[in-house]
């Protein structure tokens, strides 16, 4: 457990808390979206520009030398990290989006066929969702949705349900972005293998508040977006198993990807080098590596732990307000810390503007899922996303100006 001095020390590695350099105080409730950085990653990022800069793998001179020692250093810590059984396994992207489109293109397109079946949930982000859209277009593959239970949840029994003999690929959200549902990965995995599938899992919000092992989800593709765990923009992961990665056609074409190139065709290297054309963002993967460098030594049980605890904390006080609607779990074994709520009467948009006035920075909108917000007959939310860098005292400011939102606007607080 991660104890007040503790996080006040932590707090120190954020420079968006300085609020004379800043030029205001600020409550940053929108980590779903991305993360602040600690200054070690910023560090770490300019410290391989000032020192390090060259192109890695294309060269024999020092510092190409040291840009592919730095560069695969980090692809080694990432496996580390989310227990891959080789760094092999690890290809750079530049989000989990691309790398879910990796997946798209070089997987399923030569892969499903007519009247195959793609299984996902409600609670997927859009580039979760469209990706599948394409494929079932080109393909002729069906698309199926799993939908939710009352408590905002995956039905397992639905989705058991719509897992048949046709189902070729599953692809579900680690952790919702909206409702914070933590599916029952290792489960849907087991149940889907034992059908045949192949299973994708949209890790981005399941990363970095929570400590993942690939061995024991055993998926056979995980995807990140480092922007959401204290890495620069710009850099991602995709996690496949070696032999699906090898057997695949690559998703760019270029240099460093190819094993000879003649007049009349060429061939290509294995994975992860297939999957990384043209020059690669060096400086993000260290960053990235330097982000997860920084989150062990804090502990990745420590931070669920803190995130978890000020989340309950504040559902447990947005529950005691009336003019709440709240769309979160309540009472599961595992939750995400991104809180959905509407404050009755008042669109989200104008929520987020007030407590932005109130140094509050909140998300509102769809947050990428627009078929959920259908789903839960709403057109938009708003969403307060806690970092385990938060503190009690910025959950209860929050909670005290949403008393000034009703009354900006005229509302009564009954």
């Amino acid at each position: 457990m991660l104890l007040d001095d503790k996080i006040v020390k932590i707090r120190e590695d954020f420079s968006y808390l300085d609020e004379q350099k800043l030029g205001r105080k600020i409550i940053y409730l929108d980590n779903a979206a991305t993360s602040q950085k600690p200054n070690c990653v910023i560090d770490a990022v300019s410290d391989y520009y000032k020192y390090q800069n060259a192109n890695p793998h294309r060269g024999a001179h020092y510092l190409t030398v040291k840009a592919t020692e730095a560069y695969e250093n980090a692809r080694s810590s990432i496996a580390k990290f989310i227990n891959a059984k080789s760094s092999d396994e690890i290809i750079f992207t530049r989000n989990t989006t691309e790398s879910l489109n990796l997946i798209a293109y070089s997987y399923a397109l030569e892969n499903l066929k007519k009247d195959d079946e793609i299984l996902i949930t409600i609670l997927e982000h859009h580039s979760n969702f469209t990706t599948w859209h394409y494929v079932a277009e080109k393909t002729g593959a069906k698309l199926k949705i799993v939908y939710l239970d009352d408590n905002f949840s995956v039905d397992m029994t639905d989705f058991e349900n719509k897992l048949t003999s046709k189902t070729k690929l599953v692809s579900v959200t680690g952790a919702s972005n909206v409702t914070s549902c933590m599916p029952d990965i290792e489960k849907i995995v087991e149940r889907s293998h034992k059908n045949g599938a192949i299973v994708v899992v949209d890790g981005a919000q399941l990363a970095p508040h929570k400590k993942v092992d690939m061995q024991k989800i055993n998926c056979d593709f995980f995807a990140i977006s480092g922007h959401k765990m204290l890495s620069p923009m710009g850099i991602g992961i995709l996690y496949g198993k070696k032999d699906i990665l090898d057997n695949m056609k690559p998703f760019m074409y270029g240099g460093e990807m190819i094993e000879y190139v003649y007049e009349d065709h060429s061939t290509f290297t294995l994975s992860p080098t297939r999957f990384e054309a043209g020059t690669m963002n060096v400086g993000g993967a260290i960053g990235l590596a330097k982000a997860i460098e920084y989150m062990e030594a804090i502990g990745m049980d420590n931070i669920y732990e803190r995130e978890r605890q000020l989340s309950e904390y504040a559902v447990s006080q947005l529950n005691k307000i009336p003019y709440i609607d709240i769309y979160y779990p309540q009472n599961a074994k595992n939750v995400g810390s991104a809180i959905a709520f509407n404050v009755k009467e008042i669109h989200p948009h104008d929520v987020a503007s007030i407590l932005d006035n109130f140094n509050i920075a909140v998300r509102s909108g769809h947050h990428c899922a627009m078929p959920l917000h259908k789903y839960l007959k709403i057109n938009a939310s708003c969403r307060a996303s806690i970092s385990f860098y938060n503190t009690k005292q910025e959950i209860d400011e929050f909670l005290t100006h949403l008393e000034d939102v009703r009354r900006t606007l005229g509302y009564g607080l009954e």
